[in-house]
């Protein structure tokens, strides 16, 4: 009995030391637990944030994702709208064409976001809301069967003591203990091949991240792709359209555009002024009210004929003219001859500047040179009325130089024209008071939509002129003698082709 005990109590001491070491093993473990508890955090979250900027519904199949996006729904109001509109209107017709590229573009979204949905999101979630789980549960696991363990060992040690029915309820109690240390054994293994399985897997995890922004990438340069296709077509369609604003448009684009000569802005003042302004006081140099003259400028962006009521307000017409010529991007006199310009107005012999002046003015681009001479034309003449109109050729440089010549410099407009004015004086006035001689071969080009009172009336010339056909569009009306005021004359039929 005594050596019975005595190996019983060996036993128990060996049972003993194995508990500390299980006790060891699982508090080894709870370091790595803290680590995969916050992995499966960050996970959650990353893939709740992520979830959230999808325009689709996950889990729904591609139609019904496709039909739900926001893309999706812009496109069929763009559409709709563009039918609606009509081929007639540019706005109509851009947005039908834009329409069927969203709707393109929805698509490539759709196929994007499923592929998230497979390549990323699915495996996130596995990650954290099964995988890790499931090893933690494992862990716990296993601190249960330590303590059931625990349990068996200690009923086996308290059982040495007893005398009664020994050796039976020792081999009992060695048998429970051996089958919980067996559980104990089995857990402790699966759960260390669990977590050596996640942590070599940490790569694949992390590669979830390239893959989703690897798909960004693609989804980005398909997407570019469609945009750079379409882009031209659409460009071509808005270049193509002929009714566009005139202020602050090039002049060559302009002319282009509108198949003019003359930018119609500055056709169509000069012709209301010459009717009915060349005798106003402080023409360029009185300010006109702000919302007539928006209004006037308004009108001229569209091309519009309708433009009687503005006959009655010149300073409306001049201030229009000034804007327009102001609103180049480019001026009148050019970037590229500024230096040329400044340099041959401080000449100071007065015969051999005017010779300078006309030498840079030949140099002058075709459609700058002609509007340049157009302009020149209609200024010479508003200076011969000058002890009416208080415009001479000084006063008409003054007021209106600064818009046809500036620097490319930086600085605010006030800046620009104070360091150029003086030379701009100086360059103008001679160019108007000479007007023949620097431009000997210019007229006035008058644009048959101006010689109509309405779309309803015959066309009229001027007596007194000529006019002969250029085009379907332009007649040229040549005085044979001095023009006057154009509310002078008579009306007579205009002659066809």
């Amino acid at each position: 009995m005594k050596k019975q005990f005595n190996r019983m109590k060996q036993l128990a001491n060996q049972t003993v030391g194995y508990a500390k070491d299980l006790f060891s093993y699982i508090l080894s473990y709870a370091q790595i637990e803290r680590r995969m508890e916050l992995v499966r955090v960050v996970s959650h979250n990353t893939h709740k944030r992520m979830v959230s900027c999808l325009q689709g519904h996950i889990g729904a199949d591609a139609e019904k994702r496709h039909k739900k996006l926001p893309l999706t729904a812009l496109s069929q109001a763009m559409v709709e709208g563009g039918n609606q509109l009509g081929e007639e209107s540019l706005i109509g017709k851009m947005m039908e064409v834009c329409g069927e590229a969203e709707n393109r573009l929805a698509s490539e979204l759709m196929q994007h976001e499923l592929q998230i949905e497979k390549d990323v999101l699915d495996p996130l979630s596995q990650l954290a809301e099964v995988d890790i789980p499931n090893i933690l549960k494992q862990r716990k696991q296993l601190a249960k069967l330590v303590l059931d363990y625990d349990s068996a060992r200690a009923r086996s040690v308290s059982s040495l003591y007893s005398y009664r029915s020994l050796t039976a309820k020792a081999d009992l109690l060695k048998e429970e203990v051996d089958e919980a240390m067996n559980k104990v054994e089995l857990c402790k293994d699966q759960l260390a091949a669990d977590m050596y399985s996640f942590f070599s897997k940490e790569g694949d995890y992390a590669r979830f991240f390239v893959t989703l922004l690897e798909a960004q990438a693609d989804y980005h340069r398909k997407s570019l792709t469609l945009l750079e296709g379409v882009l031209p077509t659409i460009q071509a369609q808005q270049d193509s359209w002929t009714e566009k604003p005139a202020f602050g448009t090039g002049l060559d684009e302009h002319l282009k555009r509108s198949g003019r000569e003359i930018a119609l802005p500055i056709e169509a003042c000069v012709m209301m002024l010459l009717e009915t302004g060349m005798k106003e006081e402080g023409l360029f140099r009185i300010a006109a009210g702000a919302s007539k003259l928006k209004k006037l400028k308004a009108a001229l962006d569209c091309s519009t004929s309708q433009l009687e009521e503005f006959y009655s307000d010149p300073h409306a017409v001049a201030g229009a003219l000034k804007s327009y010529l102001r609103e180049l991007p480019e001026p009148l006199m050019t970037y590229q001859l500024y230096d040329e310009w400044i340099q041959a107005s401080s000449v100071s012999d007065p015969d051999k500047r005017l010779q300078a002046l006309w030498v840079v003015c030949d140099k002058l681009p075709k459609n700058n040179k002609t509007n340049l001479r157009y302009l020149v034309k209609f200024l010479a003449k508003l200076a011969q009325d000058s002890e009416v109109n208080k415009m001479t050729p000084s006063n008409i440089a003054i007021v209106l130089g600064p818009n046809l010549l500036w620097a490319k410099t930086e600085g605010s407009l006030a800046e620009m024209a104070a360091a150029t004015s003086v030379h701009v004086v100086a360059i103008m006035e001679p160019i108007i008071q000479h007007a023949d001689w620097f431009f000997p071969e210019g007229r006035f080009w008058i644009p048959l939509q101006l010689l109509f009172c309405s779309l309803t009336f015959s066309p009229f010339l001027v007596a007194g002129h000529s006019l002969s056909y250029i085009s379907d569009t332009r007649w040229q009306l040549t005085p044979s003698w001095p023009v006057s005021s154009l509310s002078d004359c008579s009306v007579l039929t205009a002659p066809k082709k």
